[in-house]
């Protein structure tokens, strides 16, 4: 008699394909997370009330329940596009962008009068107005998640968004300062009641060159030609892509007056150079170039003026905010009075005095925020903010494919560094920049693209974590994983 071999059930005959399990599992916690970031929404909305109204009006929840509709919606949508992303993003990005939804409608209550404030409507004001944004942002992201299958093609188009982002950086620097200019800072387009920031797509769309570019090139921006203390330094012909890019941001900083945007896109390209040849020279080069540029602008603002006045006036009123607290420094004299009002645990949501600060609800609500939630209440904020840039960074190690590499770890330094760039304004770390809290300020240029930043991040994520499969069949495209449209193959050593 002979034996007969039961063969292994198959996944197929399980009726379970591998990595399900995975996904779902990931998938749910990332809706216990998200359940958790809207009930601390939900919390927040009532405790503003009950501290402005005196009480907690019957629908306090309202706010809460359609911020949680939006983003159930974007998690059920994630769910089929990008069952593998990293499930702590969504729940962090709702947080911050609930959390900056209700204060803007506290706002619109201290602003109200006293015996209308119970009365104002749910959607009214700013308040109401970040609603629609949010979600238009959140339609936009899964949009791109549903476009952007594999976010290795976002490469075939990366010297069309080098352009587009270039054309977009520079509309502003060339239009009259009345449809561009805004408390001296050109960064925006107003046509009527409408504005935009173009910057804040820009940034994305030359990150996504700068990638590409710095795939092809990683190998010859490598070599070395001399070593100085330790450290290798790159040859002098291959300075020329960094001087171009340092000249590009001095011209934001000279003609648009704003040091945080030229800071920004100077330092993702510095970082992105660092993370693609692992060479510290490349960091050292850059903070020279930068200050170097950035003191130079300052010594020329103060002996000819001109297009550097501008930022001469933010130094001065950075080195010295108290000179004239009534006048040039009102704001952040403002702004740090408020922080320092809040104390450690802040005067309560709701209990403070935010209008005081000029602009709370764009570049300065950090500083209205802080003075009610206080210094650990900010430092959540913060953390809160790190995780995200955490993750990002994690899908950036992950990822099988050097251009994914770039950009993931591009996009999360970037948001990193925005969020510097404008809690060291308002602390008087640096001076102060034009830029917005990312998911935080009022606006809806901001809020649509750090949301399809987020997407991207997700995109990426979800290309890190799926399980590997052999067979081309298996993978986006049907080619190997590294391969990377002409582009070198080999996988960036992290």
């Amino acid at each position: 008699m002979t034996a007969t071999a039961t063969p292994a059930a198959s996944p197929g005959a399980t009726g379970e394909q591998p990595g399900v399990r995975l996904a779902r599992s990931r998938r749910n916690a990332e809706l216990s997370l998200l359940l958790l970031a809207l009930v601390l929404v939900a919390a927040y909305g009532a405790t503003v009330e009950a501290t402005v109204l005196d009480t907690v009006t019957p629908d306090f929840w309202v706010p809460a329940a359609v911020l949680a509709a939006v983003f159930l919606a974007l998690h059920v949508a994630i769910r089929f596009l990008a069952p593998f992303a990293d499930p702590a993003l969504l729940p962090a990005v709702a947080l911050l962008n609930g959390i900056g939804v209700g204060f803007l409608r506290r706002l619109d209550l201290g602003r109200a009068a006293p015996e209308d404030r119970e009365s104002l409507a749910i959607f009214a004001g700013q308040g109401g107005r970040q609603f629609a944004w949010t979600l238009a942002a959140v339609v936009l992201a899964a949009g791109l998640l549903a476009l952007m299958r594999d976010h290795r093609a976002v490469s075939r188009y990366a010297y069309t968004l080098g352009l587009a982002g270039i054309v977009l950086v520079m509309i502003p620097a060339v239009l009259p300062a009345k449809y561009s200019e805004i408390y001296g800072a050109k960064l925006w387009i107003k046509v009527g009641g409408f504005t935009i920031q173009p910057g804040e797509f820009a940034k994305l769309a030359l990150l996504a060159f700068f990638a590409y570019y710095l795939v092809r090139k990683r190998e010859v921006l490598s070599l070395a030609s001399r070593r100085v203390l330790g450290i290798d330094f790159p040859r002098g012909r291959d300075l020329g892509p960094v001087l171009a890019v340092w000249a590009l941001s001095l011209l934001v900083l000279v003609f648009e007056k704003d040091l945080g945007t030229s800071l920004l896109y100077f330092g993702m390209f510095v970082v992105t150079l660092y993370i693609a040849t692992e060479r510290v020279s490349w960091l050292l080069i850059g903070l020279l170039l930068f200050f170097g540029g950035a003191y130079l602008a300052y010594v020329l603002g103060g002996t000819i003026g001109g297009p550097f006045a501008n930022f001469h006036l933010r130094a001065e009123i950075w080195l010295d905010p108290f000179a004239k607290p009534y006048d040039d420094g009102y704001q952040l004299v403002q702004g740090l009075l408020g922080l320092g009002s809040g104390g450690l645990f802040g005067s309560g949501p709701g209990g403070g005095e935010p209008l005081e600060i000029p602009e709370v609800q764009n570049d300065f609500i950090f500083a209205g925020i802080g003075e009610e939630i206080g210094l650990f209440g900010l430092s959540a904020l913060l953390v809160v903010y790190l995780l995200i840039v955490e993750r990002g960074l994690r899908a950036a190690l992950a990822v099988r494919d050097s251009f994914g590499k770039l950009l993931a770890g591009g996009l999360a330094f970037t948001l990193g560094l925005q969020v510097f760039v404008i809690v060291g304004g308002i602390s008087k770390l640096i001076p102060l920049t034009g830029q917005t809290t990312p998911f935080l300020s009022a606006g809806g240029s901001s809020l649509m693209a750090n949301w399809l930043l987020i997407a991207v991040l997700l995109r990426v994520s979800d290309a890190a974590r799926r399980p590997v499969t052999p067979g081309p069949a298996a993978r986006p495209g049907g080619g190997p994983p590294e391969q990377l449209h002409g582009a070198p193959t080999e996988v960036i050593r992290t």
